[in-house]
This record gives structure tokens, C-alpha cells and sequence, in this order.
């Protein structure tokens, strides 16, 4: 959709700054943009506001997380988002970013609970992996022979571990600018540095050699950014059995028929593993709102509702189906109750 430049009118506004009304008027449809892992459960929610009669359709893009927080807190007006998907919480850097420029009031909706997920092709070797194998899999430095760093020589999965299959390690991921990265990088990669003795002594003598460690992917071909869009992955591994690929676990539900998930630590990605947090794997999942578009952009309180509502977020509710993991019900009651109430972040509350 194209919109006129518009000239706003900068007014004084407690919480922030507000614009004229007037302006914004020539938008009538809510804009979203952010993680392409929570995109499928936004487009649910948009589809059902608009058959129901809440208002047009949301227009939802698939930005991936981070660059969808930097169009969301780029500024107010019409010629920004209303709301960002987010596949990991707000970082303080991107929150300060938002307050810089105008949007005070950013309300934070945690929608369910996602697993991030190995999966290869059905064609493709079983392997069940641990977080230590992960790390020394993926890792641009891995401790040598004597405990000290060095350039990871790993080459097939079998040259970190005998009891693994002897094919070339090759894992399609998402970019820096995802969430699902950031997730990777501290679900995975930080926890299977910490469980190796030689990483947890470097740890203890040197928290940032052991910070770059972990959050350094190889670039030598055994990690290939694939990309923002996780169905073109689907793809790839389908055309190479040997690869394996990071998904959001809802990815990997609606795609049973073609990949088979890795267990990790010894437990298999499932809905009931990730819900009981037994897969070490499972991460919240969040959607964040413009409070200062809220009843200048029509239709904004409604949709978040929507989200929130018992029928799309509970156990039994559409987005379930979808594969989003449930909130426990006291928990997503909660999460309702403010996100309805339009509570906004603090700076306290984020990290």
C-alpha cells in the first residue's frame, strides 16, 4: 500500500508524542510487520478480525524480528507500523531506540511459547544431537587439543563425535536479523558452549572471549544464511537430504510430511515437551503494539482483543492449531488483562 507524504502535527501528550488526527484518518488498516516465525499466527488473527467485522483486514509483513523493530520505532505516523511481531523479547538498544523517536508507549503482548527446532528431510540420517554437539557443529572457534581456540576443523558431523553420521555438516538458518538467530544463538549455542569443560573454564577467566565464542557462527559453508523466509528452507532440504535447517517449531508442525525434527539433549520437539519447557529449545513468542496509534488507527484495540482472546491463545484455540504453544492459563490471563488494559513497557521492565 502507498500512502501521500503527510505533514504531522507534533502535539504535547501525556506519555509521549502524539500526532494529528486528521492525518492519520487517510489509514484505515492496521500495518504489521516483524518475525516470520510469529507472521502465521498474526495473519490468523488478522484473517478471523476481518471476517468477524472488526475492521479491514491487517496488512501483516514478514520482516524478520529485528527488522521489524527498526520500522516499528522508527517514529509515529501513518507512515509507520501499528504493531511488530517478535520472535525474542525487545532488546533495551531497540526500546531506546523507540523512546528517541516519538514512540513512548510500547505495549508488550507475550502470544504463546515457540520451540526452535534442528530438522532435516524424511529422506535424510536420523541423528539425535546434544547442545555440546551444537556448538561444536556451528561455532567459528571450538577448543583444541590443549583447551585453547582455534578454528573449527570440524567437517562432517562424525569428526565430533564417532557415534554421528559421517556426511558434511550443513545447516540452513536464519540471518542476524532474526529473532529465531538470536534465539539460536542463546538457547543453543551459549548453553552448549557452557556444558563443555574447556568453554566453562574459559568462562571463568575470560567472560568475553567465552561471550564471542558462542555468539560467532562459522563462515566457511557449515552455516548458510537461508534467509528471512522459512518455507524457502522447507524447500532447500527437501532438495538435500543431508542439510538441516532452523525452524520455529509451528514450521516443522505444518511440515511433518517432509521433515523430521532432532532431538536435543535426548527430547524430541513436541508440542507437550515445549509446553513442559522439557525441550531446552522453547522460547516466548511476542507481538508489540504503538499505544499512540490506538484509536487514531481504527481497529487497534480490537485485533489485540482478538489475539488475546481465550478462542485464539488457549490450548484449544485456533492458533494451536496453527502450532502455537498455550500460555498456562492463569499466565495468559494475566497477558490478556493487561494487553486489553494497553499497559505499557518501562524501562525496567526490559533487559
Amino acid at each position: 500500500m502507498t500512502h501521500k507524504i503527510l505533514t504531522l502535527t507534533a502535539v504535547a501528550a501525556v506519555g509521549g508524542l502524539a500526532f494529528a488526527a486528521p492525518a492519520l484518518a487517510q489509514r484505515d488498516q492496521i500495518r504489521i510487520v516483524g518475525s516470520s516465525t510469529v507472521y502465521p499466527f498474526t495473519t490468523a488473527v488478522a484473517e478471523q478480525f476481518g471476517k468477524t467485522g472488526g475492521g479491514k483486514t491487517p496488512v501483516v509483513e514478514s520482516t524478520g524480528t529485528g527488522g521489524g523493530m527498526k520500522l516499528f520505532c522508527a517514529g509515529v505516523g501513518p507512515a509507520h507500523p501499528d504493531l511488530t511481531n517478535a520472535s525474542r523479547a525487545i532488546k533495551s538498544g531497540e526500546f531506546s531506540d523507540c523512546q528517541k523517536n516519538g514512540v513512548k508507549d510500547v505495549v508488550e503482548v507475550k502470544v504463546g511459547i515457540d520451540g526452535l527446532t534442528l530438522a532435516h528431510a524424511k529422506a535424510g540420517s536420523a541423528i539425535k544431537l546434544t547442545l555440546a554437539q551444537v556448538f561444536l557443529a556451528l561455532a567459528e572457534k571450538v577448543p583444541g587439543a590443549d583447551g585453547a581456540l582455534v578454528a573449527n576443523p570440524n567437517k562432517n558431523w562424525s569428526d565430533i563425535d564417532k557415534s554421528l553420521p559421517n556426511i558434511k555438516i550443513e545447516v540452513l538458518g536464519p540471518p542476524p536479523t532474526s529473532g529465531t538467530r538470536d534465539s539460536f544463538h542463546e538457547l543453543f549455542m551459549e548453553v552448549g558452549a557452557a556444558s563443555i569443560p574447556a568453554m566453562k573454564d574459559l568462562q571463568k577467566k575470560d567472560a568475553k572471549a567465552f561471550d564471542a565464542a558462542w555468539k560467532s557462527l562459522r563462515k566457511d559453508g557449515a552455516y548458510v544464511e537461508a534467509g528471512e523466509n522459512d518455507n524457502v528452507i522447507v524447500q532447500k532440504l527437501e532438495a538435500n537430504k543431508n542439510a538441516f535447517g532452523i525452524f520455529g517449531f509451528s514450521f516443522l508442525d505444518e511440515n511433518t510430511a517432509k521433515l523430521v525434527g532432532v532431538s536435543i539433549d535426548g527430547v524430541e520437539p513436541t508440542y507437550d515437551t515445549i509446553s513442559s519447557a522439557k525441550y531446552k529449545g522453547a522460547r516466548p513468542l511476542f507481538v508489540y503494539v504503538k499505544k499512540q496509534h490506538v484509536g487514531v488507527i481504527p481497529g487497534i484495540e480490537k485485533f489485540v482483543a482478538e489475539y488475546v482472546s481465550a478462542k485464539a491463545m488457549s490450548k484449544d484455540g485456533y492458533l494451536a492449531r496453527k502450532g502455537l504453544v498455550a500460555l498456562p492459563k492463569a499466565e495468559a490471563e494475566a497477558i490478556a488483562k493487561n494487553a486489553v488494559a494497553m499497559k505499557s513497557l518501562t524501562e525496567a521492565d526490559v533487559k
